[in-house]
């Protein structure tokens, strides 16, 4: 009886731990994958390392997309450096 009364507190933690910490970071990090699967050509995105351009070309089969930064200057963005997107661009409507 003792041994299972000793381990309540430690289990009681971890649930705390899993719904304070664990939950909400695979919660974030799943609705980061969605935000990049998401990337269309002509969205405004910010990068990690706080680039602010605008996507001209969204490869599908890679993970990377082009990124224009400046007026005919594109860099190679790998897709999960992506922070934010800060205006999307509408659906093509058919």
């Amino acid at each position: 009886m003792q041994g299972i009364e000793s381990l309540i507190p430690l289990i009681l933690i971890f649930g705390i731990m899993y719904f304070l910490l664990i939950r909400p970071q695979q919660k974030k990090l799943k609705e980061h994958q969605l935000m990049v699967e998401a990337l269309r050509r002509g969205d405004q995105v910010i990068t990690q390392g706080g680039i602010m351009g605008k996507v001209v070309k969204v490869k599908d089969d890679a993970t990377e997309v082009e990124v224009e930064i400046a007026n005919g200057v594109t860099v190679r963005v790998i897709r999960s450096t992506i922070a934010t997107v800060v205006s999307k661009t509408e659906p093509a409507k058919s």
